[in-house]
């Protein structure tokens, strides 16, 4: 690997000066966290990495950054690369669009979301500005790294200047439904999804979170993905999901520092005789902080057994100071805490210890130590690695988590006492389970979650997604040696050139025209038909179509054209000039029997519908919900295969369609018979589906065979667009120059 280049809204560090002194501050957030303790971790200095280094905007002028920051810097693994911006514009991109567009519209909470158009224009502006100055930076090899909300265009930009470059992306806060995304205005959505997908690999906490990003991809782009996979204009683009890790081993053996003890003793001495529930959360909306008082009060008033026996000590860390409705927040929340405190202390007792400041690292770990239940209920949160740093602290695991279902962590640590975050009765339930749980099941369940911690900590997390961005690349690399460049395709023009005798074997849907919502609809253009007779009146060339459908709708559509017909997959078929023929004796029986399974699974799967042909039956599920019809397909193949087996039926997995037939015959076989009959000395076979494979391996080396697909073919080439077929053909028929021919 070449030099990594992390890219972020802010350096990870700041700067504070007080007079003449100026000190350089560690940035706070789960981030900085992560990258730094990869970055001062043992594999990262066996790593490949030739050079480190961070970009993001400055929080200090260009002067200090030229006469006191970089001179303080040599402590540092990474090269720092400060961005200065416009402080008006910084504004509107990061108070305006970031968080009062995007944070809010992520977390579900739209009502929130203030839709002016100078923050996305500010927005752009900023992108476009770390997009340059990357451009600037990135050299052959690189690897570029794009973090968070704040950047999600940089990636398109950047790989409009640099196309070769590695780029991955990860989202640090929870990527929202198609629903929720599509609130937004066309342009604005529609700018953030293709600028993610410059992106290589798009990186997300949650598998929720990456098929809501998928969703929103098919939707709003029209791109389909199989699997993790997408193509994009000539790219594979892959998104999956990495629920980043904490630097387990830190949090853990803080437990036997000596500062660390002495602070957790104090803590405990304060609250003797007392159990202790602990909480640190930023100032936002999304933490629940009002809810979360809410379910203790719920608490307090249902478990009245447990007034004076338990403290609640809530630590708030400032977060946005400067926005009105963050301060508003806070007086709400303390505004609560006088009420709750007010209602429920005594003389030598109050239930809510509150602080609003920054916690030093060892008076965070001996909190999370001190605690016997950790309450964490966030409305939502893309992961939350204060929970993890809870469980990795509880060294003689001891401790209870009370975790929000809506937290991305949840789906890892799944042994914590789940709750919905805006239920108080749920909330208070949980609480008086935790406090009353015994040790043997504390332990239990504390164990699973830590080693799960263990095996995926935030080293493992950089690893693996690095790792997966270098085999993106691999694939890409892979494709692109068939991808069909101008080099081949010279090649393949000036073999028809010289040809005396032509063939053209093209499948139909997805190759000549693209898919249609039902079968019907898909019917040839003008366009299509003009070149399909203009290939076929050269008497050297021999053009056959060969496809699913059935006679009757070919005869109907192309029955004019000079062209042979093949139906059905090789069922029947009409060669040029001639009447239609059966390859196989129609037999109609089997289909009583396949018929009444594929209406069970249209029930079962809205959208869906079957097509019957003379001598195949077709489940169609193309208008399916992508999930759904995808998990259909997969149990009706499993039927399908029970009942045909023994049988002379076969099963075909085509593209979005299942198709059941009479074995024996297939393109392949209609293909190979063709080709042998003409002895054509060029020969050209197109297609774009699963049934096109047979074609494909049934020619070898007879044919240029290409593939419309971004998927592993038996095809010598790919193209990626049924839109690049009719050109491609079409250019064909236009004579080569003389320089070009003698270059044959």
């Amino acid at each position: 690997m070449g030099r990594l280049i992390i890219v972020s809204n802010r350096l990870p560090f700041s700067v504070d000066r007080d007079g003449d002194q100026v000190t350089i501050r560690q940035s706070s957030g789960g981030l900085v966290s992560a990258i730094k303790s990869y970055f001062e971790s043992d594999a990262s200095a066996s790593s490949d990495i030739r050079e480190k280094m961070w970009m993001g905007v400055a929080d200090f002028s260009g002067e200090d950054w030229e006469s006191e920051v970089q001179p303080r810097l040599a402590k540092y693994d990474f090269t720092a690369i400060p961005l200065f911006m416009d402080t008006a514009v910084y504004k509107d991109y990061y108070n305006g669009f970031s968080n009062s567009v995007l944070w809010p519209l992520f977390h579900y909470f739209p009502s929130l979301v203030q839709y002016q158009a100078n923050y996305y224009d500010a927005y752009v502006q900023v992108n476009r500005n770390f997009a340059n100055r990357l451009a600037e930076v990135v050299e052959p090899g690189d690897t570029v790294w794009i973090h968070d909300y704040q950047l999600m265009l940089v990636p398109e930009m950047l790989r409009a200047v640099q196309p070769n470059v590695q780029i991955g992306f990860f989202l640090h806060i929870p990527f929202p439904s198609y629903e929720i995304l599509r609130l937004l205005p066309t342009e604005w959505k529609t700018a953030l999804l293709r600028g993610l997908m410059g992106a290589d690999l798009i990186g997300f906490h949650t598998h929720d979170y990456v098929q809501h990003f998928m969703q929103s991809v098919k939707m709003l782009l029209g791109v389909d993905n199989y699997f993790y996979t997408m193509q994009y204009q000539d790219r594979l683009v892959k998104a999956d999901l990495f629920p980043i890790g904490i630097d387990y081993k830190r949090f853990h053996q803080a437990a036997y520092d000596s500062e660390v003890l002495e602070l957790r003793n104090d803590i405990k001495r304060n609250f003797e005789n007392k159990k202790i529930i602990f909480s640190v959360d930023r100032l936002d909306y999304t933490k629940g902080l009002m809810d979360r008082l809410n379910g203790f009060e719920c608490f307090l008033q249902q478990h009245p057994e447990w007034i004076e026996k338990v403290v609640f000590v809530l630590n708030v860390v400032p977060s946005r100071d400067e926005i009105p409705t963050y301060l508003e927040r806070k007086r709400q929340i303390e505004e609560k805490i006088g009420t709750l405190n007010g209602k429920f202390s005594s003389i030598s007792w109050q239930p809510v210890i509150y602080r609003y400041n920054h916690l030093p690292f060892n008076e965070l770990c001996a909190l999370y130590q001190a605690a016997d239940v950790a309450l964490i209920t966030p409305l939502r949160d893309g992961m939350n690695l204060v929970a993890k740093e809870y469980v990795a602290s509880c060294v003689t695991q001891r401790g209870v988590l009370v975790l929000s279902e809506l937290a991305g962590a949840a789906s890892e640590l799944n042994e914590a006492l789940l709750v919905n975050p805006t239920d108080v009765i749920d909330v208070s339930n949980a609480i008086d389970r935790a406090l009353e749980m015994p040790l043997h099941e504390q332990k239990h369940r504390m164990a699973l979650m830590q080693k799960r911690l263990v095996d995926y900590d935030v080293v493992k997390w950089v690893n693996d997604f690095l790792d997966q961005l270098a085999n993106v690349r691999k694939e890409q690399q892979k494709m692109q040696t068939k991808l069909l460049d101008d080099r081949i395709y010279k090649r393949i023009h000036q073999h028809y050139q010289k040809a005396q005798k032509r063939c053209f074997l093209l499948d139909y849907d997805g190759t000549l025209v693209s898919f249609a919502r039902v079968p019907q609809e898909a019917v040839p253009s003008k366009e299509l038909k003009e070149l399909l007779y203009r290939l076929a009146s050269d008497e050297k060339n021999h053009v056959v179509i060969i496809s699913g459908r059935d006679a009757d709708v070919l005869d109907k559509w192309l029955g004019h054209l000079p062209v042979t017909l093949v139906a059905e997959h090789g069922a029947s078929f009409r060669m040029k000039g001639e009447s239609w023929q059966q390859s196989i004796p129609t037999s109609e029986p089997w289909k009583e029997v396949i018929r009444p399974i594929m209406q069970i699974f249209v029930t079962r799967c809205v959208g869906s519908f079957v097509e019957e042909k003379n001598n195949t039956i077709a489940w169609h599920y193309r208008n399916t919900p992508a999930d759904l019809g995808f998990s259909r397909s997969r149990e009706l193949i499993n039927n399908l295969h029970q009942m045909v087996q023994n049988t002379m039926l076969q099963v075909i997995d085509g593209n979005k369609v299942i198709e059941v037939r009479m074995a024996g015959f297939d393109k392949g076989v209609m293909a190979l018979r063709i080709v042998n009959d003409l002895s054509p000395d060029f020969t050209l076979c197109i297609g774009d589906d699963t049934t096109d494979e047979d074609m494909f391996k049934a020619l070898g080396n007879k044919a240029y065979s290409i593939k419309v697909s971004n998927g592993i073919t038996a095809a010598q080439y790919t193209v990626f667009s049924q839109r690049k077929v009719l050109p491609l053909l079409d250019q064909l028929l236009t004579p080569l120059t003389e320089t070009e021919y003698a270059g044959a």
